[in-house]
């Protein structure tokens, strides 16, 4: 019996930490950690390997604290959801006590472990985008417009500027740039998304733009984003951390974005609800590709020019 009990209590102590881990939102995390490295690593100039590898660390503990705050926040319509009603809050393992509390304190660990790392500028960019995803975003737009995931992912798209930040201590037209392609590409991913997780949104009342306006005019902005975010994805490539790998990434990529979103538009709404929605979830798992080949192909030409072959 006593081995039974003492089990069971190691089994439960496992539990605890893995709802502290899942209110990290790993996943996302691990975006905001791969897009940040990259931006460190084209970054011109060098960066010790050691003080690299922590600052991503913090930024990926930076991340994670967003993700705490947002999952605070967003407890009521969470348990609305079926697609977050298992997260560790409304689930009941976590109280939204101890979640604001491990947001904020994983925030000011993060923001001043970072500052002192790498640079002062790199850990105000980091405690800036954690304020802009928890409170602009979370906050503010998500329940109050349509335009919510527009606006708010710029706190997505910060991370690779971040990293350019700690190798260089301040902001260029190439971080600018991969800024710019992760926040005109957050739209037609999330959108899509939105088109087959009608229901769970207009449950919780979360005014994305199927709910507000309709899958046909939600279709049109996604395949506008699709034009709209090509001219600057191939723009990267004419940069100085651009070259032939991510220059032939971005244009196929981004014909096939565009195609996808072509596709997206033309469907009318019988033939997707017959499908439950197949191609709208193509186009959601393709986006992922699209964004993780375009920072894979940013590291293929620097490891190119490092080798002295551009």
């Amino acid at each position: 019996m006593t081995d039974i009990s003492t089990f069971n209590d190691s089994r439960e102590g496992d539990g605890q930490f893995g709802d502290y881990v899942a209110l990290l939102k790993p996943r996302v995390m691990s975006l905001v950690v791969f897009t940040a490295l990259v931006g460190l690593i084209v970054a011109p100039g060098s960066v010790h390997p050691f003080v690299g590898f922590v600052s991503i660390l913090f930024i990926a503990l930076g991340g994670g604290a967003s993700g705490a705050l947002n999952m605070w926040y967003d407890a009521d319509i969470d348990r609305v959801m079926g697609r977050t009603k298992g997260r560790p809050i409304p689930a009941g393992r976590v109280s939204e006590g101890e979640a604001l509390g491990f947001g904020l304190a994983l925030s000011g660990i993060s923001c001043v472990m970072l500052a002192l790392a790498a640079n002062v500028f790199a850990g105000l960019f980091l405690a800036f985008t954690i304020f802009f995803y928890a409170v602009v975003y979370t906050v503010w737009l998500k329940r109050s417009t349509p335009q919510n995931i527009v606006i708010g992912g710029a706190a997505g798209a910060f991370p690779p500027m971040i990293g350019w930040a700690v190798a260089t201590g301040g902001i260029s037209v190439e971080s600018v740039l991969m800024f710019a392609v992760i926040f005109l590409w957050t739209p037609p991913h999330f959108w899509a998304l939105a088109l087959f997780m009608n229901d769970d949104y207009t449950k919780a009342g979360v005014p994305m733009l199927p709910v507000t306006h309709g899958r046909r005019v939600t279709r049109k902005h996604i395949f506008g984003y699709t034009l709209i975010l090509a001219p600057f994805a191939l723009a990267l490539a004419f940069t100085s951390i651009g070259g032939p790998a991510y220059g032939l990434t971005a244009v196929i990529f981004n014909i096939l974005f565009i195609r996808g979103g072509w596709v997206i538009l033309k469907r009318s709404e019988d033939a997707a609800n017959a499908d439950n929605f197949a191609v709208e979830r193509r186009f959601f798992k393709f986006s992922l590709l699209y964004l993780f080949c375009h920072f894979s192909a940013l590291l293929v030409d620097a490891a190119l020019r490092a080798t002295g072959v551009l």
